[in-house]
């Protein structure tokens, strides 16, 4: 309609000649010359008029009213498609079967797949989302996984990929890890850092359990040494919603480009270690982050140095120590906590209290209420005690109550054998007051066994040189405190010895002359 306007004017204003009208809209002189007898035919020759005429008034005088295209032929039901598609082997073109039995002169395939598909853009259309220099870094893990071989068994074995692409720029950093569990997740984020040469003003990854430990739309629950690392390095974690891989399209696309850029070059290559993978990947980053996008004439590289590694804080001067946490742990009697079998100290005046334990590589650090109590440098033996002197209370009911001389008095009233092992359980602790669980547990055995059973278990124990409750436990669950002891079967051995003539005894080997006989 604006080019039979355009003709319309040039007629009735200019006077200009057909021919001329045609070279200057760009159609053909017959289409001029048919569009002036419609306009004629219909009254319009004054431009003032024709002026004031909207598009669709002007197509309607010329041309006449549209006919409905719902009158010729009926529509199919859009969104009764949409749902029935989402059925198991539901397809368009049994959908058409279905819509010609009701309506034989109905649409033929392909206008009826184009109604469908018209009517599925019109539907939640996708925002544009601009991302401002070094604002996020959108990570998340690709569903292809390279693999590695182990050299000495031969085992093809599955490994993980992780992306990480920074938003402005389309910077893709990527790295194959054994696992996805929090501690090579947050060694990827480490490293990406480290290759952006800076931190993001936000990271955004999926909700997998090693960043988010409470899914939710709105407030999802932040993995607690995830976001430790988050505030170490200066960023926030912002994790996508649930199935709304729209919420970190860099990164869907980063994975995408990832899969047919690194993992197809290398999927006729072998790898006996992880570093020889990465050490591939990374050459191949190389090439990927310098080819030339024809979106934008220019490569990943150069728009990131001109972008985002501008904007992009600075790291910091550390690493982030890796810890993960023990939460509302529960002190026993002996104001000490267990954290993974091992027992570490807290003040006694606070054992009513429940901590949260931090545990690194070499140290366990003691929380309550957001401030760090105590920390012990960490150890990996179970069982065992570690204890601050300052810690002890000097004077305390339970410290009086069961004193080592409270309970060695005690175990002699069972017996020396009960008596002896006690003792020696409190020497074996570097304080005796570590001792006292295991004094308390043989203790209630004796209400159980008896004292002549305990007596007896305790006995072994002592030959055995066990230290522990659960030896003794271990010896009256299973009747062992009732069999014979080694030296009294030796003994009832040496007196059943049998006397026979075929039998010769010791002497008959004594050196000197043979029997003749």
């Amino acid at each position: 309609m604006r080019q039979v306007k355009e003709v319309l004017r040039q007629k009735w204003v200019l006077g200009r000649s057909h021919r001329e009208i045609a070279r200057s809209v760009g159609i053909s002189a017959g289409s001029v010359g048919d569009t002036l007898v419609r306009a004629k035919h219909v009254g319009l020759t004054d431009w003032a008029v024709i002026a004031k005429l909207s598009e669709e008034a002007l197509e309607q005088r010329l041309y006449g009213p549209k006919e409905p295209a719902s009158a010729a032929r009926p529509l199919p039901d859009a969104a009764m498609l949409d749902i029935e598609l989402r059925r198991k082997g539901v397809t368009l073109q049994l959908l058409h079967v279905e819509y010609l039995e009701v309506h034989p002169d109905g649409y033929r395939y392909t206008q009826f797949c184009q109604h469908y598909k018209d009517w599925k853009k019109r539907q939640g259309p996708t925002m544009r989302q601009v991302h401002g220099a070094g604002e996020k870094m959108f990570v998340d893990y690709s569903g292809d996984r390279p693999h590695i071989v182990d050299p000495a068994t031969g085992e093809v074995i599955q490994v993980e990929l992780l992306v990480a692409v920074v938003g402005a720029s389309d910077y893709t950093f990527a790295e194959a890890t054994m696992t996805q569990g929090t501690r090579d997740w947050i060694r990827s984020h480490e490293h990406a850092f480290e290759y952006f040469c800076g931190v993001a003003e936000a990271v955004v990854p999926d909700q997998l359990k090693s960043g988010v430990t409470e899914p939710c739309r709105y407030e999802p629950g932040v993995q607690r040494t995830y976001e430790e690392m988050c505030c170490h390095y200066g960023t926030a974690p912002l994790p996508a919603r649930q199935r709304k891989p729209r919420d970190k399209a860099k990164v869907e696309a980063g994975v995408l480009v990832a899969q047919r850029w690194i993992l197809a070059r290398v999927r006729n290559q072998t790898f006996y270690s992880l570093s020889e993978l990465n050490a591939r990947i990374r050459e191949l980053l190389e090439e990927l982050n310098g080819r030339k996008m024809r979106r934008y004439g220019a490569t990943r590289r150069e728009l990131f140095e001109r972008l985002d590694k501008p904007a992009l804080r600075q790291l910091p001067g550390t690493r982030f120590v890796y810890g993960e946490w023990h939460i509302n742990k529960k002190p026993g009697i002996d104001y000490h906590l267990d954290i993974e079998g091992h027992y570490y100290s807290v003040p006694h005046d606070m054992r009513d209290e429940k901590f949260d334990a931090r545990v690194s590589t070499g140290v366990v650090e003691i929380w309550l209420r957001g401030k760090r109590v105590v920390s012990h440098q960490r150890s990996h033996k179970k069982g065992r005690h570690t204890t601050d002197p300052a810690h002890m209370p000097a004077s305390h009911r339970a410290h009086a109550e069961w004193s080592p001389s409270r309970l060695i008095r005690w175990a002699t009233k069972v017996g020396p054998e009960t008596a002896t092992l006690v003792a020696e359980i409190i020497r074996d602790r570097p304080h005796p007051e570590q001792g006292y669980r295991s004094c308390l547990g043989i203790m209630r055995l004796a209400k159980q066994y008896g004292n002549e059973r305990l007596e007896s278990a305790c006995a072994r124990a002592v030959l055995v040189k066990a230290r522990s409750y659960k030896h003794v436990a271990a010896i009256l669950k299973n009747g062992i405190d009732r069999l014979p002891r080694p030296a009294e079967r030796k003994a009832a051995n040496t007196n059943t010895t049998l006397v026979h003539g075929n039998v010769r005894g010791p002497d008959y080997y004594k050196q000197g002359e043979p029997n003749a006989e």
